[in-house]
């Protein structure tokens, strides 16, 4: 993604929002380390497959869909946070899902945030 183009994203989600959103998740995740916690670090997590990394112990499901090629790009991400159980069946993220601005706001977040 381009500079302006990333800039332009930004401009248009509210990041502070999404940070604010992030602090929901921070109970299990982190953004400002490579290591996870009870869930997978979100470091890096746009543009990362699925599954991969080495220090969590993710569920078969997430695995598998990892395997069979499910990258977090923005539209799988937000599909994904709206409803986990819905897009991967059996995940063990135990969350019912966010709004779609929070959703916007939490991705621009986490991908500002690499």
């Amino acid at each position: 993604m381009s500079l302006a183009a990333f800039a332009s994203e930004a401009c248009s989600a509210d990041l502070e929002r999404g940070a604010r959103i992030f602090r929901s998740c921070a109970g299990c995740h982190t953004i400002d380390s490579d290591r996870s916690s009870f869930g997978p670090s979100l470091k890096g997590v746009a543009g990362r497959t699925a599954g991969v990394l080495n220090d969590y112990e993710y569920s078969t499901a997430l695995k598998a869909a990892g395997e069979h090629g499910l990258v977090w790009t923005d539209e799988n991400l937000a599909t994904f946070l709206s409803k986990p159980t819905k897009m991967v069946p059996g995940t063990k993220m135990r969350f019912a899902g966010l709004w779609g601005f929070e959703i916007d706001d939490l991705i621009a977040f986490l991908k500002a945030n690499p």
